[in-house]
């Protein structure tokens, strides 16, 4: 399980640094990482432009969002500390998620 957790965050990193080259991020523009069930993401993909989604078993989604957030040097949140499996499969779940909070869709 643990090569498909590294080769999940390498992917979603990879689309994330490719996201972030295509749409002029600069050195200050950060992304906000969260899981979200199928509602939440099309709430943000509605709402964020670009949003990057990865849908993932929910028994990986807790390890890939720690192990993402660890590359790109972001600490975890208290949510994401209490995150478990049963929380996961409780809110349903199912994307990685990532927005910019400064680039609302217009």
């Amino acid at each position: 399980m643990k090569k498909t957790v590294n080769d999940h965050t390498k992917l979603y990193l990879y689309d994330l640094q490719n996201a972030a080259t295509e749409h002029g991020f600069k050195a200050d523009d950060t992304w906000e990482l969260m899981l979200a069930s199928e509602k939440e993401k099309a709430l943000l993909q509605r709402d964020y432009y670009p949003m990057i989604a990865l849908k993932i078993f929910p028994d990986l989604l807790r390890d890939v969002l720690q192990a993402t957030k660890a590359a790109l040097k972001q600490p975890l949140s208290q949510e994401d500390e209490l995150l478990n499996n049963g929380t996961i499969a409780q809110r349903e779940l199912t994307y990685i998620v990532a927005f910019n909070f400064k680039r609302p869709r217009t």
